[in-house]
């Protein structure tokens, strides 16, 4: 009798030993859980995160960057990503301490066109984006994509942005080919097909600007300009805001855009904080705006 009762204080010894054993870990995961939550939560960084079009690499933006920062006083560093076929990444720059709006371009190996490829890119923008949240914690964003990267941003956030804890507050798209190389609306590309069908899944709180550059008022030399336009087609109604601007003129073609004087202008009136800023310009006299709201 004596021999069973010490055999089942010993089995109660193990049992209790392997339940703490099992709840510890689970306790810690728990508490670093509860305290990533609570540093993202109180997080004062809010990134511009960019990504460039086909063919681009994450040195696209080095013109804009250089123009907003002699604008804003060298406010926003610059950090480089490449997105690798391996799904390995690659970092270039840094984000300066106490910069609370860095500016981040995420760029990929295969930078190619294509809808089969953009749906590559996307995917691999998600494991950039992931990779960033985690290192930088922030809870909030603004999106810029040129060209492809409007398209990228797009895909991203359909099939891959499903976060309660971050919110993209604002995306611009410059000359993005909503509809490829099609010129009218009645044609729709699978691609913009699949972006309608699946519109539902963007964000309602975002606001969204569409510019699209053109020499003539029916392209930019590349990209039409009613493929631009097809983009109300995929956010207007979803959004919580959606504008389109027209941008004609001076460096209105399409590899232009990025360093486009007016885009300059309107970035740091439509995403940027105001906060210390000198030099901003208004809006461009010869754009032309229309907004849902």
């Amino acid at each position: 009798m004596a021999k069973l009762r010490k055999k089942s204080l010993w089995l109660l010894v193990i049992s209790l030993a392997l339940i703490g054993g099992l709840m510890w870990p689970a306790a810690q995961w728990s508490r670093q859980s509860v305290m990533t939550l609570a540093k993202r939560h109180d997080s004062r960084m809010s990134p511009v995160i960019f990504i460039p079009g086909s063919s681009a690499t994450q040195n696209r933006f080095d013109e804009l960057v250089a123009k907003l920062n002699a604008n804003r006083g060298n406010r926003h560093s610059l950090l480089k990503l490449t997105v690798h076929e391996n799904n390995q990444i690659s970092y270039s720059g840094e984000i300066k301490p106490r910069d609370n709006e860095p500016f981040i371009v995420v760029g990929f190996e295969n930078n190619k066109d294509g809808y089969s490829n953009i749906q590559k890119q996307a995917k691999w923008f998600s494991l950039a984006f992931t990779a960033l949240t985690k290192k930088y914690q922030f809870n909030n964003f603004k999106a810029v994509g040129h060209s492809n990267g409007g398209l990228i941003y797009t895909a991203f956030l359909e099939a891959y942005f499903n976060r309660d804890d971050i919110t993209v507050k604002k995306l611009m798209t410059i000359g993005s080919p909503y509809n490829f190389s099609e010129t009218s609306i009645t044609h729709k590309s699978q691609m913009l097909t699949d972006f309608i069908k699946k519109r539902k899944n963007i964000p309602t709180n975002l606001s969204m600007y569409s510019i699209a550059g053109t020499e003539n008022f029916e392209n930019d030399g590349i990209v039409p300009a009613r493929s631009v336009e097809a983009g109300k087609y995929i956010y207007q109604g979803q959004v919580k805001h959606y504008t389109e601007i027209t941008v004609t003129g001076d460096q209105a073609q399409h590899s232009d855009l990025p360093q486009n004087q007016q885009i300059v202008a309107l970035l740091e009136q439509y995403i940027l904080s105001k906060k210390n800023t000198r030099n901003t310009q208004p809006a461009p006299k010869d754009s032309t705006p229309s907004e849902d709201q």
